[in-house]
């Protein structure tokens, strides 16, 4: 199927989709609230939301024969029940780091209780934190906040070891291997060098015409993807790479509909998802300009999700993303995970077919 083809939306009798295939796993105890990350352990199948309700919860996911259950393990809550907006993992799995609204970036080791169940405070900003990642090379945590900083911390300091200035808010960001990806108010883009102390790379504009949305780095650190609130992705190579050439493509639109894209999720194959405003996920392969697999919509927001590192689970979260402000929120608005059984046929690149579009 060629890149901006359009997805067929069948829909229940009822008229729409709970998840966006039938057997998808609906993950107990989800929240109460939007839901604004979900991520999963490097090492193992340990799964974690953080939502707006404050809450970041855990469960261990197991997959036999193509089904899979989810069962819950723990939750922690930032102080006063502050909306959570980020999260991520430790290299090795233990530690979940989390920031939000509180302005706070938390450390929470999995299997430990905290006083109160709130995680350890290990570093602040200005105003909220929007995204968080690891850099494993220095073994620092890097959080990105309205205030227009970007600040590194060590978990057994509590002053940040470096802080860089960002041209405008942090919306997004992404950490792979030594490449991060900042993407930030104003269409600014910035990639950076995190093999030591961290330095810039590359500074530009985005390739995308509108508000930027999500940022994600190759798995192969050659450059990076980056979503908008336009219903458009720009793949951008940040190294040359023989014939391949940096381009973007419309995707998340429904006639004359246009939808935000939510977040860009790369398969250990370097293949990735795309998710969006108009509940639609899509598998995508950048290399050959596929789209590899096209799920119906469930008319609902989909607001984050992301592969485990097997790539045999795809865990999406179905919850209003805010994005319209608090005048299109409604009570009893479902606040939903689901775990997608990832097949091979779905996310393994098939090579180049004649027709699609260059």
């Amino acid at each position: 199927m060629p890149f901006g083809s359009p997805v067929a939306n069948t829909v229940t009798a009822a008229g729409t989709n709970a998840s966006c295939a039938p057997n998808d796993h609906n993950v107990a105890q989800a929240g109460n609230d939007g839901i604004s990350s979900v991520i999963w352990s490097p090492n193992n199948n340990y799964l974690v939301s953080t939502n707006w309700d404050g809450g970041v919860r855990c469960w261990e996911a197991q997959e036999s024969a193509g089904r899979i259950q989810a069962l819950p393990k723990a939750q922690v809550n930032h102080e006063g029940a502050a909306p959570v907006l980020a999260s991520c993992f430790s290299p090795d799995g233990s530690t979940v780091f989390s920031a939000g609204a509180d302005k706070a970036v938390r450390m929470w080791q999995l299997g430990q209780q905290p006083p109160n169940g709130i995680p350890q405070q290990i570093g602040v900003h200005d105003q909220p934190i929007k995204s968080i990642g690891f850099l494993p090379a220095s073994n620092l945590v890097v959080s990105g906040g309205w205030d227009n900083k970007l600040k590194f911390w060590d978990a057994r300091q509590p002053n940040p070891v470096g802080v860089i200035d960002l041209p405008e808010r942090c919306y997004s960001l992404d950490v792979r291997g030594n490449l991060m990806a900042v993407a930030t108010a104003g269409r600014h883009i910035l990639a950076y060098d995190v093999s030591g102390e961290p330095r810039e790379h590359s500074r530009k504009e985005s390739p995308l015409k509108y508000q930027t949305r999500c940022i994600a780095c190759f798995p192969d650190t050659t450059g990076f993807a980056v979503g908008s609130i336009e219903g458009r992705v720009g793949i951008h190579y940040i190294q040359k790479v023989a014939g391949k050439d940096s381009f973007a493509f419309k995707c998340h639109r429904k006639d004359n509909q246009v939808f935000p894209v939510n977040g860009i999720s790369f398969h250990p194959y370097g293949t990735f998802a795309t998710y969006g405003g108009d509940g639609v996920v899509s598998f995508w392969d950048k290399d050959h300009k596929q789209r590899l697999k096209g799920f119906p919509s469930i008319n609902r927001t989909i607001s984050c999700a992301n592969f485990n590192a097997q790539g045999n689970m795809f865990a999406y979260a179905s919850s209003y993303d805010w994005g319209k402000g608090s005048s299109y929120y409604s009570q009893g608005m479902p606040n939903e995970i689901y775990i997608h059984h990832v097949l091979d046929e779905e996310v393994k690149p098939k090579g180049k077919k004649s027709g699609s579009r260059k």
